[in-house]
């Protein structure tokens, strides 16, 4: 593989970005709106036990020229990449996942910072469950909305900052991450718990999903979810010729 993959050009066409490259909010949402949108979450690789790299030019073959997808640490790493390419001041936190509670959760997710018109903002391309389609101002207690989906930042005594989202019956958090200053060791330690300990739940089962301009389409352990605004519809997939057709049709992913 030749060394120096990375390119912004090859990044915005795996995107479907066509704008300027301004340092701007307008620019840092259309850039997390096209990720989001055309590269999957994804944890194919981990289900396979293969290694997770966090090598730049790895990265960059895998999420943008071989079109796969992948977990936290592989898309908010490449995302910090192409932000600081373009001159965005970008800095990287680790957070806990909430999981009934913050007590019981190692901090096993990457979230970045991003200063943008004078303003930060949580940027955060690579989480699976009630995720950011856009930036959401770093600004405590702001309800903020992107795509249908509400999100708003909460301080929290003992563990920094949450990140929520709006349910039916209100808040819920989805992770909390404080503002220290992390070594580059910490998210390869991070990452490597995360993506080959035999307990992690990214080992447990097969998922891929991506957001859409009215919802989401979700793959889960042979299950394929597609919400299109008020409308969830439900369809169970097996066997292996099946699972590899619906991860090409509606995520793009070819698995060899």
């Amino acid at each position: 593989m030749p060394d120096k993959l990375f390119n912004l050009d090859d990044y915005f066409k795996r995107i479907d970005y066509n704008g300027g490259r301004p340092v701007s909010a307008e620019t840092l949402k259309q850039l997390h709106l096209g990720h989001v949108m055309n590269i999957p979450f994804e944890n194919l690789d981990i289900f396979a036990r293969k290694t997770i790299s966090l090598d730049l030019d790895d990265l960059f073959d895998k999420l943008v020229l071989r079109r796969r997808g992948g977990y936290c640490f592989e898309m908010n790493s490449l995302f910090a990449a192409v932000l600081t390419a373009l001159g965005f001041p970008v800095t990287r936190h680790l957070a806990r996942v909430y999981h009934g509670g913050f007590d019981n959760s190692g901090k096993t997710h990457m979230v970045l910072l991003v200063e943008a018109d004078g303003q930060k903002w949580v940027c955060d391309v690579g989480f699976g469950g009630n995720s950011l389609a856009a930036p959401l101002l770093f600004e405590e207690g702001r309800e903020q909305e992107n795509l249908g989906r509400i999100h708003r930042v909460m301080a929290d005594p003992e563990y920094g900052y949450r990140v929520e989202f709006k349910t039916a019956t209100g808040f819920e958090p989805i992770y909390a991450f404080t503002l220290e200053n992390c070594c580059p060791a910490d998210y390869l330690i991070a990452n490597f718990y995360t993506s080959a300990y035999p307990e992690s739940f990214f080992q447990q089962a097969q998922m891929c999903a991506l957001v859409t301009a009215t919802g989401k389409i979700t793959y889960f352990d042979g299950s394929l979810k597609i919400a299109d605004g008020e409308t969830l519809t439900e369809t169970i997939i097996s066997g292996d010729a099946a699972i590899k057709d619906i991860l090409k049709s509606y995520f793009g992913v070819e698995l060899s």
